[in-house]
């Protein structure tokens, strides 16, 4: 049995994507691609919290791509600056750096390259055995771009604790605290 199950309050996640020390979005995952969508990601964070967001989502995109953490100061900047739980991907490949970065307050770490590279760190045997067993959250990611594809996934009935959105809140596609309403009634 998972949690979830109906759609019902799912959270939003907030995107923001940091290069450069600045929020932007990469147009197909390339970083010569990126817009930039505000040059403060602590401020950004703030105006996400402020609109009643539950949780933020980050990525280090340098790190990503350089496999270790590059905008440091930036998410940094960000936790000192909000309340609410913070996950944090991008270039965290080994456990000194999800320590570090879980005793700095990141709530949760999101790995990716390592899960691949080192399954002896998340262990993918166990952890896919673990999540047949037990509940675990899923949240949706990516092609998110309106009020209606969350209303979609709500009235889907799928298994979903939450979605992510990043270039659609940046654009003014989707208003953060409407989305929030939405998906916790």
């Amino acid at each position: 049995m998972r949690r979830g199950g109906t759609g019902a309050n799912m959270i939003l996640y907030p995107a923001i994507d940091l290069k450069d020390g600045q929020c932007v979005r990469l147009l197909r995952g390339e970083m010569d691609k990126a817009t930039v969508f505000g040059t403060d990601p602590a401020a950004q964070a703030r105006a996400f919290e402020a609109a009643g967001c539950r949780w933020l989502h980050i990525v280090d995109l340098n790190g990503a791509f350089a496999g270790r953490s590059v905008n440091g100061t930036a998410v940094e900047a960000i936790l000192a600056a909000v309340s609410v739980p913070v996950q944090l991907g991008g270039g965290i490949r080994d456990r000194a750096a999800i320590d570090a970065w879980l005793d700095k307050g990141v709530a949760r770490v999101v790995l990716g390259t390592v899960a691949v590279n080192d399954p002896d760190l998340p262990n993918v045997t166990a952890t896919a055995a673990l999540a047949g067993a037990v509940a675990i959250p899923v949240i949706a990611s990516g092609g998110i771009a309106s009020l209606d594809d969350l209303r979609a996934l709500k009235a889907s009935g799928a298994a979903l604790d939450g979605a992510i959105s990043g270039r659609a809140l940046y654009e003014g596609r989707i208003d953060l605290a409407e989305a929030v309403r939405l998906l916790a009634a």
